[in-house]
């Protein structure tokens, strides 16, 4: 159950009812729930936060389904049950393989064909894990990625540790009752 309820649309401030309204219009189908749904309360804070969700997951130097593969390393390291619902989803419909987001789900290291998936992977393991990078991962990321790119790539995991953290302390609940939740 999570700890703050979205707030009723008939309690919100002018200033809180219009980012509610630009954040339903850009969501999934018209609801503002997740971590949205509680950062309302902090519109500043949410509208920040919705402006980079939606430069994250924008096209950019890294490809879709590279960046969901990141999402859901960090869901499931911190147990983020509302980040792994949606992300392991969008993640398959990306086209990454339901081998590699079951071994994850399940915390098992997943086998990668392609290099670049596996350098993804473990650049966000490490970086939960060790809190770095070693000098081995980092000199082969910067052979497949370039500079721009691994920057942007550590930005996206680093953003979503955040959105973890944040999801796990308020219990942001996922919006399926039937959903199959993460185990610890």
């Amino acid at each position: 159950m999570s700890r703050l309820d979205p707030l009723p649309i008939k309690k919100m401030s002018d200033v809180q009812r219009n980012l509610h309204d630009l954040i339903a219009k850009q969501r999934s189908g018209g609801e503002v729930r997740g971590p949205f749904g509680v950062m309302l309360r902090v519109p500043d804070v949410c509208e920040r936060v919705a402006e980079m969700v939606n430069h994250m997951l924008s096209d950019s130097r890294v490809p879709l389904p590279l960046k969901e593969l990141a999402i859901i390393v960090i869901a499931r390291q911190y147990t983020a049950q509302y980040e792994w619902f949606v992300h392991a989803r969008r993640a398959r419909e990306c086209g990454l393989s339901d081998a590699i987001i079951s071994a994850i789900e399940y915390r098992r290291r997943p086998q990668f064909e392609d290099e670049k998936e596996l350098i993804v992977y473990n650049i966000a393991m490490e970086l939960v894990e060790q809190r770095q990078i070693s000098d081995a991962l980092y000199t082969n990321a910067i052979k497949h990625f370039d500079e721009a790119a691994l920057v942007e790539l550590v930005a996206l995991i680093g953003f979503y540790i955040m959105i973890a953290v944040f999801l796990v302390a308020f219990d942001v609940d996922v919006p399926d009752t039937n959903a199959m939740l993460l185990n610890s």
